[in-house]
């Protein structure tokens, strides 16, 4: 299914590039808006207290992002979106598997990025930065867990992607991103912990407008 969705997105790209005849504005000075749809992909892993380790959904949300462009190449991008996501205990004491609940995640993000060909109507990208995540929202499932933690933390993030321009103001864009984000987790006030990697990658595509 992925496969079926990345070729699209490239035969899209493709096209788009076909039909776009003028150079792009990227430059520097300008500041590019895009808003995603983005799909989120826990590469989850857990050690608690006790035992076993966590599973933790998929999300597809809304992602809003802004970029100056320092120079014509030379890019600084701020990401801001909020995905929900309920989390299993798996194999642990609990049980074979037990809710631990839903908790939402706010993940604003940092990154500089490198824009290889800034004037072509395909301009590709990479990007390395931050991001300071807030767990909020926590939903304990009640019964044995009646309250459930999640601390905020940093995380650091790699990125590639690219634009193709559609006019002189409005491109297409595809992104991935991989996010290596942890945190530590207190259930009943402390009485089970758990150290969760969550490291999603996030797949992106959306449209982006340029000031």
């Amino acid at each position: 299914m992925r496969n079926t969705i990345l070729k699209s997105v490239s035969v899209a790209a493709l096209v788009l590039a076909t039909l776009s005849g003028h150079v792009s504005a990227k430059e520097a000075g300008d500041l590019l808006m895009r808003g995603r749809a983005i799909y989120v992909a826990p590469n989850e892993d857990a050690t608690t207290s006790i035992g076993g380790t966590v599973g933790i959904n998929n999300d597809i949300v809304p992602e809003l992002d802004f970029t100056y462009f320092m120079t014509d190449n030379i890019g600084v991008e701020l990401i801001l979106a909020t995905s929900k996501h309920h989390v299993t205990a798996l194999n642990t004491a609990l049980g074979a598997s037990a809710s631990l609940g839903s908790v939402m995640l706010l993940p604003p993000t940092l990154t500089f990025q490198y824009h290889m060909a800034p004037k072509s109507d395909f301009s590709p990208y990479v990007g390395a930065g931050i991001n300071y995540t807030f767990f909020y929202s926590e939903n304990a499932p009640g019964g044995t867990i009646a309250n459930i933690n999640y601390n905020d933390s940093f995380g650091f993030v790699l990125q590639a992607g690219f634009d193709v321009k559609i006019n002189d103001d409005w491109l297409f864009n595809v992104d991935l991103k991989r996010v290596w984000l942890n945190t530590d987790v207190q259930i009943n006030g402390g009485g089970v912990t758990a150290a969760v990697d969550i490291d999603p990658w996030i797949f992106g595509v959306g449209f982006g407008y340029t000031f």
